[in-house]
C-alpha cells in the first residue's frame, strides 16, 4: 500500500509542476495613433497545431480578441498571423514563451487604406457565427454591415430565445459605422441556397424533400412577407439558377462567396452544376467557374448586381474575408447601403481594394449613346497580395490587360471604346497558388444606339441547356406525382422566359 501511495504522490506532484510549468503569452494590438484595437488572431505551436483559446471566439483556425491577449500556454516557440480585414496589413511572427513566466509580444497595425473615409462601406452577406460573439468579430474584421443567419433549414435560433424587438442596430461606441441585423435568412436545399433580408420573421422552412416544397414557393412567400425583402443568390453555380432569375425577384448574386477560402478553395461545386474540371482544374478552377457563369447571366441582359459572403461558421472562413464595399455618398446608413448594393455602386473582393470609376462615374452607370463610347477608366488598387493582373471585361471576355507595377498602385488612365451596347468591369487578380484571391468592380452598362441590352444567344441557349437537366433532375428525384405538379409550373415558366429572351438576342 504504502509504495503505492508514494506513486501516487509523486505522480500528483509531477502533474501540479508540469501545470505549473505555463507561460503567459500576452499579445496587444495598437492602431498608428496608440489606440488598443480588437484584431483576428492564427496563432500555431511548433508543430503547427492551432492553438485555440475557450474564452474568446474561435473558429477553424483563428480567434478575435478585445485589443489585449492573455494566455497561459505550455513554452516553447508559437507563430502568429494578426489581421484586421483587408484595409489593414497582415503581421506575421514568432515569440518563444518561456516554460514560466511571461512574454509579450506588441504590435501597431497599419492602415493601408481608410475605405469609409472615401465613401465604401463593407459588408458579409453570409454569416453563420453565435449571435452573442457578432459584436467582437464585426469590431475585429471592421466590417461596417453584418446580418446573421439565424434560421436555415431546419435550424432556427428563435425556437429558444426570443425575438427582439429592434432586429436591427448600430453598434454602440464603435469608432466606424457599424450595424448588425439579426434575422436574415437561408433555404438551402437541392436546386442550392437563397439568402434572405428584411424579413421580421423566419420563413418557417420545413421541407418535406430536399426538392420539395420547391425554393421558388419560399422565395414568392418571402415576397408577400415583405415586398422589400432583398434576395440574394448565394453562388451562381446553384442548380436553380436558371429558374431563380426569371422571377424577377433576384436582387444580387455571390461572385465572392465562401467556396473562396482564406487558407484553400472548397474546390468542387459541391452539388451544384458541375464545371469541365480539365478545363478549369483545381484549385482555382471553381472560382473561374463562378465568374464564368456570372458573366453568362449578364450576356443574358440581367442587370444582376455581384455580392459577397464567406460563409464563417460553416466553412473556415473569417467573418468578412469576402465582404462587397458599397459606395455611400454622405452620412451612412443601414438603408443608404442597401439601395447601394441593389444598384450595383459596388465592388466585392477577398483581398484588393479596388476603388474604380468609369468616365467619373461608379460602378452600376450605365452609359447611353447614339454614337459609340469612349469610356476612361481611373482609380486605385491597394492590394497585401502581390497582383498579377488587373483586366477589363467586356461581355465576358477580357478586353485588355494591365500589368500592375506594384501590388499598390493608382490606375492609369485607360480608355475602351464601346461600339455596341453591352457591359464590362473590371477584375484584379492576384498570385495565390492555394485560393482564388481577387477583386471585382460590379458592371457598368452601355446602351448604344437603338439597342437597349446586349443579349447574346449563346448564352441564353446555355442557360436554356442547364434548366433542361435541372428538369430531368427533378424528374428522376422527385416520385410523388402531386408533388411534381406542384414544382414543374415554375420551371415551365422558366423555361418559357427563356424561349422568349432567346428571340430576343441582339447577338451571336
Amino acid at each position: 500500500m504504502y509504495p503505492f501511495l508514494h506513486a501516487l504522490i509523486l505522480c500528483l506532484l509531477w502533474t501540479s509542476c508540469s501545470d505549473a510549468l505555463a507561460g503567459t503569452l500576452r499579445v496587444s494590438v495598437k492602431n498608428e495613433t496608440g489606440d488598443v484595437v480588437p484584431f483576428r488572431i492564427h496563432l500555431k505551436n511548433d508543430k503547427g497545431e492551432v492553438v485555440k483559446h475557450s474564452g474568446l471566439p474561435f473558429h477553424h483556425d483563428h480567434f478575435v480578441v478585445p485589443g489585449e491577449l492573455d494566455q497561459d500556454l505550455p513554452g516553447g516557440m508559437y507563430t502568429y498571423e494578426i489581421e484586421k480585414g483587408p484595409e489593414f496589413e497582415q503581421i506575421s511572427g514568432a515569440v518563444t514563451l518561456p516554460e514560466t513566466g511571461a512574454k509579450t509580444v506588441e504590435v501597431v497595425i497599419r492602415r493601408l487604406a481608410n475605405m469609409n473615409d472615401r465613401g465604401w462601406y463593407s459588408g458579409d452577406l453570409h454569416v453563420h457565427r453565435p449571435l452573442d460573439d457578432i459584436p467582437l468579430l464585426v469590431r475585429a474584421e471592421e466590417l461596417n454591415v453584418a446580418p446573421v443567419i439565424s434560421w436555415w433549414n431546419q435550424k432556427n435560433v428563435w425556437r429558444e430565445r426570443e425575438i427582439p424587438l429592434t432586429l436591427t442596430r448600430p453598434l454602440e461606441d464603435s469608432p466606424v459605422p457599424q450595424w448588425i441585423n439579426v434575422m436574415a435568412g437561408e433555404d438551402e436545399r437541392e436546386g442550392g441556397a437563397l439568402l434572405y433580408f428584411g424579413l421580421d420573421q423566419p420563413l418557417g422552412i420545413a421541407a418535406e424533400t430536399r426538392e420539395f416544397p420547391s425554393s421558388i414557393m419560399y422565395l414568392r412567400k418571402a415576397v408577400r412577407q415583405n415586398p422589400n425583402v432583398h434576395i440574394d443568390i448565394e453562388k451562381p453555380f446553384w442548380w436553380d439558377v436558371p429558374a431563380w432569375v426569371t422571377t424577377g425577384e433576384i436582387d444580387t448574386i455571390g461572385l465572392a462567396n465562401n467556396h473562396m477560402c482564406r487558407s484553400g478553395m472548397y474546390e468542387s461545386e459541391a452539388w451544384g452544376f458541375p464545371r469541365d474540371t480539365a478545363e478549369l482544374p483545381p484549385p482555382n478552377g471553381n472560382g473561374y467557374w463562378t465568374q464564368h457563369l456570372y458573366y453568362h447571366l449578364l450576356n443574358c441582359g440581367f442587370r444582376i448586381p455581384p455580392s459577397a459572403g464567406s460563409a464563417s461558421g460553416v466553412l473556415p472562413n473569417p467573418v468578412g474575408y469576402n465582404r462587397v464595399y458599397v459606395n455611400i455618398e454622405g452620412e451612412f446608413t443601414w438603408e443608404k447601403w442597401w439601395d447601394g448594393l441593389r444598384a450595383g455602386r459596388s465592388f466585392v473582393t477577398n483581398g484588393p481594394l479596388l476603388e474604380l470609376r468609369a468616365n467619373d462615374q461608379l460602378p452600376g452607370s450605365v452609359f447611353r449613346a447614339e454614337e459609340p463610347q469612349r469610356i476612361t477608366l481611373s482609380g486605385t488598387v491597394i492590394s497585401r497580395d502581390p497582383l498579377e493582373a488587373i483586366e477589363v471585361i467586356h461581355d465576358g471576355k477580357v478586353l485588355k490587360t494591365i500589368t500592375p507595377p506594384t501590388d499598390s498602385f493608382d490606375l492609369p488612365e485607360t480608355e475602351i471604346i464601346l461600339k455596341e451596347s453591352g457591359w464590362f468591369l473590371v477584375r484584379a487578380r492576384v498570385q495565390n497558388e492555394r485560393t482564388f484571391r481577387f477583386a471585382s468592380t460590379a458592371p457598368f452598362y452601355a446602351e448604344i444606339g437603338d439597342q437597349p441590352r446586349y443579349i447574346s444567344r449563346a448564352s441564353v441557349a446555355f442557360f436554356q441547356d442547364w434548366l433542361e437537366q435541372r428538369i430531368a433532375r427533378i424528374r428522376n428525384r422527385v416520385s410523388k406525382e402531386k408533388q411534381l405538379q406542384a414544382i414543374l409550373p415554375e420551371f415551365e415558366a422558366a423555361r418559357k422566359f427563356w424561349e422568349q429572351r432567346h428571340r430576343e438576342a441582339t447577338a451571336d
